[in-house]
């Protein structure tokens, strides 16, 4: 079976956000079934919502076998090493940020594909890459990584400002613009949590 790049991309964060969603669940001590349900919510959130907003349905993973495969690799590697995982307090983090960097990327281009202005795209992007995060903070009963004062959505929309920017407008080829956005992205994202960067906080 041949794949795109954007194919590739999207399998990748499919497994990287499956990976911090089961995490997450060995964290906090879930059973196998639990682990489960968390590594698929995780993984296929943001997607979920992007579909359903521009009225592309059956949501992509109802048809996307490869897609489930790798969640349920993704849950079985993380229940293998288990006694690994639990140690490695930086393991949900890092995968976060991968599937955060990727599915920014693919969800700018499902807004493109449905002829969207460009700015509905990026926003697309955003919650592609963010919600999925979100549903998993909340069921694990954590405060949404989302709603701190984490570079978290700033990363996603700054990656994804710079794929429409370098992609449109300076005439770097798709594959290399999707590239250096996600690994600025996963940068970001990164480097402001190793250096406790954070955004202003409003005050009333």
């Amino acid at each position: 079976m041949h794949l795109t790049f954007i194919q590739v991309l999207e399998l990748l964060g499919t497994f990287a956000f499956a990976v911090s969603g089961a995490t997450a669940a060995i964290n906090k001590s879930y059973d196998v079934i639990g682990l489960l349900a968390l590594a698929f919510i995780t993984a296929i959130g943001g997607g979920t919502v992007r579909d359903l907003l521009i009225g592309a349905t059956p949501v992509a993973w109802m048809t996307d076998e490869l897609s489930n495969t790798a969640i349920i690799a993704a849950a079985i590697i993380a229940t293998l090493f288990f006694s690994y995982v639990k140690k490695l307090n930086r393991l949900l983090s890092t995968f976060d940020a991968i599937g955060l960097g990727m599915f920014t990327i693919t969800g700018i281009n499902k807004g493109v594909a449905a002829g969207l202005p460009l700015p509905v795209c990026v926003a697309l992007g955003v919650i592609t890459g963010t919600f999925g995060g979100l549903l998993r903070d909340v069921i694990c009963g954590e405060q949404p990584i989302l709603f701190t004062r984490e570079i978290y959505a700033a990363a996603s929309l700054a990656g994804g400002i710079l794929y429409i920017v370098a992609g449109r407008y300076s005439g770097v080829t798709g594959d290399i613009a999707q590239s250096v956005s996600v690994a600025v992205i996963v940068t970001i994202r990164l480097v402001s949590l190793r250096n406790n960067w954070q955004l202003p906080r409003l005050r009333a």
